[in-house]
Formats: C-alpha cells, structure tokens, sequence
C-alpha cells in the first residue's frame, strides 16, 4: 500500500508534466498495462533512492530514520489516516473487500485460493503464531472492519475481545455485525493509539495484544511498545503483522504536494524495514519472526481490484454521495491504489517488499498495566 507514484526528488527537474500526466490517469485516459509498467519503473527509482542495494549508505539512511523515529510523537497525521481509508462509508468496502471485510494482506499457502479462502488462512494463521487460546484477554489494536475480532470472538468464545479502533465509523460497523451474530464477548472501543489509555471499564491488562497493518501509521516504535507492554500481562505477548520492504525503511512525505501516494492514501505513514521493531525493544523482546513474500499481497490487491471493478455499478452511486462530482476519480484513484499495492508487492517476484510477522513477548523489568 505504500508506493509513491511520483519520481524521487534527482529526477523531477528533467520529467515531463507530472501533476498532468496524473490528472489523465485519474481520469482513466491512461490504460491499466502502462499504469502498472510506469508504477514498476518508479518502484526501480524508489529502490535507487532508498540505496536499498548499497550497504553503506541505507546503514547510513537506517540510522538517520531511528533517530528521527526516536524523537518523534507516536503518530502523526492520524485524522488523515482516517479520511483517507477508515471513514470512507463502509458500504463502499463491503462491494468489494472479501466477506471478513480483511483490509490487509491475506496468505495464499496454494496460491490459488480464493480471497475468502485466503482471509481466513490469513486469520488462522495469526491465531497460530499469536499462540492464542480460548479464555484469553485479547486486544486487537487497530482493528479495521472487525475481521479479525470477530474471528477470533467467533472462535474463542470463552476469550474476551477488546478491538481499539480509531474510526467511529468502524466501531459501528463492527458493533452491528456482532450483533448479528449474537457475539457478546466482544467490546469496540474509539481512540487514537497515540495518546489512547484504557478506563477503567476495560483496564484489566491483555494476555495478548495483535496488531495487524497499524504500526505502518506510527512513528515513535519505542514510546508505543512501551505503551503496549503496560497493557500486557506479566506472561503476555505481542503479535504484530507489518508490511516492509527486506532491508531498508523510510517515510513517506509529501513535502511539495506531488508525491500521489502520501498525499491521497499514506499521510504521515512509514516504510518499515524487516527488522526496524528489532531496534525498539527497551519494553518489549522478540521471541519469533516469519516473513511472508510480496506474492501474497501482490494476489490480495489483484483480487481486490477484480471486485472493486466488478462492483463498479454499485460503488460509484456510494462514492457519489460524499464526493459528487468527484465519484469517478474517486473510483480510479482506488482502482490506481490496488494497482499500486500488486506491483510494489510482486515486484521482482515478491523478493523486495513483503509481510513481517513478530512475536514479542515482555521484558523482565517492565511493569504491568496492573
């Protein structure tokens, strides 16, 4: 989810009419093969940038990103985050996500699976290596449409699901499909990660914390590990899935308006490396990492746009009631999102970007929520 569709800064002062040739494929002028073959060759130019294959220099680069990271707050830009991808009616997604409303990489072990059959392949396999068992005090932070915790509220149903989000849209939503269901051990709750603390309704500390595609809005690791490890139990555990390129981490900016991705669906996002949690473990150890190739999302996204294409007579009227006249952009700049998202994946058959997954587990010195 994390390309930006503008050159890097050295090839901006010879390119053609940037903000032009974006107008035309927003307006879908521009067909779908040369879309992804251009986003391809700003992939090559972002790997160039990032000197994601000169050692010396992305240590160089790593090490100025920590520092950055270190003095940061936890989040920034985090309403952005919620215009862009979280407040936008949750019809819209319905039309086209798969039926657990999974807003996140899916696992395609066959890689032929279908994307309900991989969303719960997906599901399963965080339960898996979250080590999660039923009568477990769970939080799922940032939990998106509910896919996860209502999986898991389904599944365990002597566990207690705690799911933070910070969309109230989300919340609802969550809240009337596990009213369906008939799922009473389920509780949403609203608040920013960044500045959120537990009342005292739901302050009893968590025998596992999951996380899944949050921690690419953060900024500040340590402070929100930190954070994290008070609301665990002395014996509880971190899951964390993340996307991330193999070796080297950036932000993403937007500091002259023409870096597309920034500007319309990653505000104030970060790039993370596969081992950038591994510098933030003042609160927090590792006990297990996995790492998934890039084909797995590269097939998530592709499915997607199959569905949102597919869907087209149905979501443009959703989208036309809140963006009028701007629906159909609206509609291509999310079909260009997807496209986005399955070349930056399979790029070079998945080798560059991929999905990190991380146990973390409590150090010995730091104290509970309790």
């Amino acid at each position: 989810m994390t390309v930006s569709l503008t050159q890097p800064p050295a090839a901006r002062a010879t390119a053609p009419d940037e903000t032009g040739l974006i107008r035309l494929c927003e307006r879908g002028f521009v067909p779908d093969i040369a879309l992804r073959a251009g986003m391809r060759l700003l992939m090559r130019q972002r790997l160039r940038q990032a000197h994601a294959h000169d050692p010396e220099r992305s240590a160089e680069a790593l090490a100025t990103l920590l520092r950055e990271l270190r003095a940061s707050p936890i989040a920034i830009d985090t309403q952005a985050a919620n215009t862009q991808h979280y407040e936008v009616p949750s019809d819209f997604f319905v039309e086209h996500l798969g039926p657990a409303m999974k807003y996140s990489c899916c696992y395609y072990p066959n890689g032929d699976e279908t994307l309900s059959q991989a969303e719960q392949a997906m599901l399963a396999l965080y339960a898996q290596r979250a080590e999660i068992a039923d009568g477990q005090r769970i939080l799922d932070l940032g939990c998106g449409w509910g896919s996860l915790s209502l999986w898991l509220a389904t599944r365990y149903p002597h566990a207690q699901i705690v799911g933070l989000s910070n969309s109230h849209g989300q919340r609802r939503f969550i809240e009337s499909a596990a009213a369906r269901r008939g799922l009473r051990n389920l509780r949403i709750v609203t608040g920013n990660v960044a500045d959120f603390e537990f009342d005292d309704a739901v302050r009893e500390a968590f025998d596992r914390v999951l996380s899944v595609e949050m921690f690419e809005h953060m900024k500040n690791y340590g402070a929100l590990l930190g954070k994290i490890a008070r609301w665990l139990n002395d014996d509880g555990k971190l899951f964390v899935h993340l996307f991330a390129h193999r070796h080297v981490a950036y932000h993403f900016q937007n500091h002259d308006g023409s870096d597309w991705m920034s500007r319309h669906f990653f505000t104030g996002g970060t790039m993370p490396s596969a081992d950038l949690l591994l510098h933030f473990q003042d609160d927090l150890r590792i006990e297990n990492r996995w790492w998934l190739d890039g084909r797995h999302y590269q097939r998530t996204a592709n499915q997607w746009l199959a569905a949102l294409d597919a869907s087209r007579a149905l979501t443009l009227p959703i989208l036309e009631a809140g963006y009028g006249t701007q629906a159909h952009i609206q509609f291509q700049r999310w079909r260009m999102f997807y496209m986005a998202v399955a070349e930056l994946f399979g790029y070079d058959q998945g080798r560059e970007w991929g999905v990190g997954h991380y146990l973390f587990v409590r150090s010995a010195t730091q104290g509970s929520l309790q």
